[in-house]
């Protein structure tokens, strides 16, 4: 039932992409008509009533089309902002294996596993704890975790209105997303009493959506934009990791604790015609898939008590498979929009081939790199990035920006993809026309796409943001070798 599903949404859209590559070759051909038609009656120096006719034609095609069009005001990302946490809030490797040796319910066996985690995860020395989670025992009370939110939090909106140079009563729409903390007042609300924003804002506050809740509420800003015109959305990305912090010793449970970390972005984007001129990019497309109807998939990762009543997320061993069944069918479906003709004939062709020829044909990779430049990969772990990139094809400078945002920050779950994105624009990759691929993956599980497109030079970015005290040390050789 799960693969007819997806199997017949890829078929969907592969007729709708050769109806639209027909529907261009059928405009191609019309137009090819009527000019030839007007240089036939310019050397046969026909009457002018001709040559009206002609130009009317020509006109009521345009007039048609334009009117026919659906397609809505363009979604441009002005700029956006990664938080760098304060310094008194850095936690070593071994710091980390110290303070566990002095919890009480932990015994030795659990902290050799932490330190196995740890030591294979990819995470450097440099990454970051709020506060709470620094105090023996870690405190995950709500005033701890309020706390937290004002310290990601308003820093890195701030930083954002200073960078875009608009003042609080300019934004029309605000979205905050975290997963794990879901306070009231809403997290939203927390941010429109801080900056005193207009009474008529549209505001959201989205929770419980995984690692890939920033890809999400993108394309959530995005349909609402197309309901608000001439509109400035401001998304808030975090995970408030005061309250996530699971106080027992059950293994599955566990390896959140070893791998999240602080962080936070703010992004502004907006659909105002004259922001094409100062934005970064244009967002081209957006998708989002869905797994929650498989139970395997459902439970894959899943947020329970223990034996003890202890809350935690459980990871079970299915995770790395149904997180592999998810990608696949978005990039399948992904594909059919962004990737050339001859690309998505050769992939069609060989899944054909495999199914009623030779079943032991690979199927074709389509080359994502002949229409995307740069890709923001999940940073759940260095295998996982590892993973992932084998099966896109990637190169090592590819996985880099990801690798290298694990190593430096650690696992900030959806805000990720941001500090990754700021990671190549530091290195000055990203040039005007290049195309940006932003991949999330959550629980559910789901996995949501951004393709971008720079519209503009990006330069300077080194010297400010969350890189600018290290990106001079990066990238560390030893973390592309192979796990």
């Amino acid at each position: 039932m799960v693969k007819t599903s997806t199997t017949i949404f890829s078929q969907k859209l592969l007729k709708e992409q050769i109806h639209s590559n027909l529907t261009e070759i059928m405009t191609f051909s019309l137009l090819a008509l009527l000019f030839s038609a007007e240089s036939l009656f310019i050397i046969q120096k026909w009457e002018p009533l001709y040559h009206l006719l002609n130009i009317s034609c020509l006109l009521l095609f345009f007039i048609a089309k334009s009117y026919m069009s659906t397609t809505s005001s363009p979604v441009f990302l002005v700029d956006f902002s990664c938080l760098k946490p304060p310094n008194f809030c850095r936690v070593p490797l071994s710091t980390y294996i110290e303070h566990a040796k002095m919890l009480d319910f932990l015994d030795s066996e659990s902290v050799d596993f932490i330190a196995k985690i740890l030591t294979h995860s990819g995470l450097g020395e440099q990454t970051y704890f709020p506060p709470a989670l620094h105090y023996i025992p870690p405190k995950s009370g709500h005033q701890e975790a309020i706390q937290e939110v004002h310290m990601v939090l308003f820093p890195v909106l701030e930083n954002l209105l200073n960078k875009t140079r608009i003042s609080p009563s300019e934004i029309d729409i605000l979205i905050v997303n975290c997963s794990g903390f879901c306070p009231a007042p809403s997290l939203s609300s927390i941010i429109v009493n801080k900056f005193c924003m207009r009474e008529d804002i549209k505001s959201y506050n989205i929770s419980g959506m995984g690692c890939s809740a920033s890809v999400l509420v993108i394309d959530m800003a995005k349909n609402i934009l197309k309901t608000q015109k001439n509109s400035n959305a401001v998304i808030l990305s975090t995970e408030i990791l005061s309250t996530g912090w699971y106080p027992g010793k059950e293994r599955p449970k566990m390896v959140l604790n070893c791998m999240f970390r602080t962080g936070a972005a703010a992004i502004l984007v907006t659909n105002k015609k004259e922001a094409k001129r100062t934005a970064k990019y244009q967002l081209l497309w957006s998708l989002r898939t869905l797994r929650a109807f498989d139970d395997k998939a459902y439970y894959s990762a899943f947020r329970e008590e223990d034996s003890n009543g202890l809350t935690g997320v459980t990871l079970r061993r299915e995770l790395l498979q149904v997180a592999g069944e998810t990608l696949r069918s978005n990039i399948s479906i992904l594909g059919l929009k962004v990737l050339p003709f001859t690309e998505i004939i050769w992939y069609v062709v060989s899944i054909i081939k495999k199914k009623f020829m030779n079943k032991s044909t690979e199927i074709y990779v389509p080359n994502f790199k002949s229409v995307i430049q740069h890709f923001c990969l999940p940073s759940s772990g260095k295998p996982v990035i590892r993973e992932i990139g084998k099966g896109l094809k990637l190169a090592e400078r590819d996985m880099e920006p990801a690798l290298m945002t694990l190593h430096r920050f650690g696992n900030q779950s959806s805000s990720s993809v941001w500090y990754e994105l700021a990671y190549m624009e530091a290195k000055e990759r990203v040039k005007k026309g290049d195309g940006v691929w932003q991949l999330g993956m959550g629980t559910g599980t789901k996995c949501n796409s951004l393709v971008w497109k720079c519209i503009r030079p990006i330069l300077w970015e080194a010297q400010k943001g969350a890189w600018a005290d290290s990106i001079h040390m990066y990238p560390i050789a030893n973390l592309n070798e192979k796990s």
